[in-house]
Parts: structure tokens; sequence; C-alpha cells
């Protein structure tokens, strides 16, 4: 789904300006789809172009005239055939997994840390979507229920697993050390020798 569609989407919950559609999409879509205000006024002024929201200009006191978007019908018709289509798969994006894909390029201590980070992430999300499962439309309890939902599992697969890439970068820390060790001892071997061969 697009950002096209998602600007729809919005205007179908109610009037809003620009400003206005980004906050409601960090209140409602926060946790699973991220608009930024330089994709979300593009889409807007095409939806204008196409006739698919109406635009009205509001004056404001000592402030700047505020744009604000209504859906018209061609618009919720629209809108309506695209929610229609089959949703693709969801796309992942997640630096923690890529840094987790060379953990054996980390320390023991770093991978702790950014399990640890990452798990107290995923119970503050989970939180907050807790609390909007108290109130809202059925719609927006059952997105933010799956939300948390997803967080949860997510939370307990890092505390039950994390040993997989921790005792792995224990056990190439004990192999670095090793190695090191027995380096040192060759070289003092060496050293050992030239005295000798000195003397």
């Amino acid at each position: 789904m697009d950002v096209r569609t998602l600007c729809l989407g919005v205007l179908s919950l109610g009037d809003a300006s620009g400003y206005e559609i980004k906050k409601r999409l960090e209140d409602v879509f926060s946790h699973f789809y991220d608009a930024s205000f330089g994709s979300i006024y593009p889409a807007l002024n095409r939806l204008q172009k196409e006739g698919l929201v109406h635009c009205e200009t509001e004056t404001q006191a000592k402030r700047p005239d505020k744009k604000v978007y209504s859906l018209t019908v061609d618009g919720r018709l629209t809108l309506v055939q695209e929610l229609n289509n089959l949703p693709g798969r969801d796309r992942v994006r997640s630096e923690f997994l890529v840094a987790m894909c060379f953990a054996d390029l980390l320390s023991a201590g770093q991978i702790g840390e950014m399990i640890d980070h990452r798990i107290a992430q995923h119970h503050r999300q989970a939180s907050e979507l807790a609390e909007r499962e108290t109130h809202g439309a059925a719609a927006q309890r059952f997105v933010a229920g799956y939300g948390r939902a997803l967080y949860e599992a997510a939370a307990a697969y890092l505390e039950n697993n994390r040993y997989l890439v921790e005792s792995e970068a224990l056990l190439a820390q004990v192999d670095s050390d090793r190695a090191g060790g027995r380096a040192g001892d060759r070289a003092g071997d060496r050293t050992g020798d030239h005295s000798g061969a000195a003397d």
C-alpha cells in the first residue's frame, strides 16, 4: 500500500490538514507504517489533481493559512477498491537483525547490550499498544492488539534464544584469546633462541 492510499484512508476518518494527517499516522499507524511530510504533501497534491480529495484554505489569525483536505466520493470509491486488493507481504527493515547476521564479528558484551536494548524497546512498544487497545474503534483495537502480540512474541524470542548468538561470541572470544596466547608463546620462544645464539 502506498502513501497515496494511506492518505485516503486517514481522510476517511475525517477532514484534516497535512500536519494532522501526519499526526494521525503517528497515533494509529506508527508501529507498522512510516510516512514523512516529504511523501505526504506530494501524495495530497496528486490526489487533489485526480479529484480524489478536495482542498479548502482556512484563514488563521497570526498564522499561515491552513489547507484542509476532505475525501470526495471518487476518493472514497478509490480507497475501497484499493483495500479490496489482497495485501502484499509485510516488509521488514531492521538494523538490529542486520547486526545479528554478523554477530560473529561482535563481542558478547556488545551483543548482550543490543539484545537488552531491543527487548526493552519491544516491551515499551507493547505497553503503548496495550493502552490503545482500551479505547477507539474495534478496528483500531484489533490493529493495536496485533501489534502488541508481535512485539511480545519478538521480546520472548530474544529472551529465550539470545544464547545462540551470545554463546557463539563467547566461544569466538575464547578461541581468539587462545590464539593470541599461542602467538605470544611462539614470540617468546623466538626471543629466547636469539638470546641463546647471542651468548
